[in-house]
């Protein structure tokens, strides 16, 4: 059994603010070594239900966060940027099964450090009109792959984000938003223990994806009119408003695009990005 890791920052356990997960934070290290030690308990159970590779990806701003030499032996890991696939970036048909370490909810709900992909700089994101952000994009591509995702870890409305998107995926709630910048967190020891064993119980019940056939539509709202305008010189791409673009193909072809949206994004604006 193969299994893919990819790990965020921003859901992890202990983070709740953005001095634990930026590299300029004065938290930040040690926001490092709590995102290692979530995806080490993710391996740790994947392992347990007898996976033999687990690759992890760094999937989270710079993507240079997760540290190797605390990170379990037995996982590869991806790291640094950019990459075409970003926060999926090595997950291939060949894998039996996805974990999300650290995920958070989308821009616009009140959950922990919750946004999509670049902070202030994408508003809204619509996948076949329904509002999506890191989560859905995520679930909706492994799924394309035909590989099921079979555990989210993150906060509460992470969790019940995920739920919405599909049920049958367990999810770990790590801490219960308070508010953007606070929560109550679970106790690490406890938080831990729970990402090893639902991974493990998740991966010895592993069922397929149903991926929808046929072309699919990805719209995104920028905070810049400019960023949209740019983007128009895509072939494909067209504006539905002067902040809004869209683009149709199938869910790999989408998702690999959207990441070239974020670098034209960064290019345009010169801020770094941020997932």
């Amino acid at each position: 059994m193969k299994v893919y890791v990819s790990a965020d920052m921003e859901g992890v356990t202990g983070v709740v603010d953005a001095q634990d997960v930026q590299p300029a934070g004065r938290d930040y290290e040690r926001g490092r070594v709590l995102m290692t030690e979530d995806v080490n308990a993710a391996v740790r159970g994947a392992y347990a239900a007898g996976a033999t590779e687990v690759l992890v990806n760094d999937a989270h701003g710079p993507m240079r966060n997760l540290l190797p030499d605390l990170l379990d032996p037995r996982a590869g890991l991806i790291k640094g940027r950019p990459k075409p696939m970003g926060m999926m970036e090595g997950l291939t048909p060949e894998y039996d099964a996805v974990l999300c370490v650290g995920y958070h909810a989308r821009a616009g709900v009140l959950g922990v450090l919750s946004h999509s992909f670049m902070g202030h700089e994408i508003e809204d994101i619509w996948l076949d009109d329904q509002p999506t952000g890191e989560i859905g994009l995520f679930h909706a591509a492994s799924a394309a792959y035909g590989v099921p995702l079979a555990v989210l870890t993150g906060d509460d409305t992470a969790c019940d984000e995920m739920k919405a998107w599909d049920p049958a995926v367990a999810t770990v709630p790590v801490k219960f938003a308070k508010d953007r910048f606070a929560a109550q967190l679970v106790p690490v020891a406890e938080a831990r223990e729970s990402i090893e064993e639902t991974t493990a119980q998740a991966l010895r019940s592993l069922s397929k994806p149903d991926a929808p056939a046929g072309p699919r539509t990805l719209a995104v709202r920028w905070q810049s009119a400019s960023v949209a305008s740019h983007l128009t010189a895509i072939p494909g791409v067209t504006r539905r408003d002067d902040r809004t673009v869209t683009i149709d193909g199938d869910m790999l072809q989408l998702y690999r695009m959207f990441n070239l949206f974020l670098r034209v994004c960064t290019a345009v604006t010169s801020n770094p990005p941020y997932c």
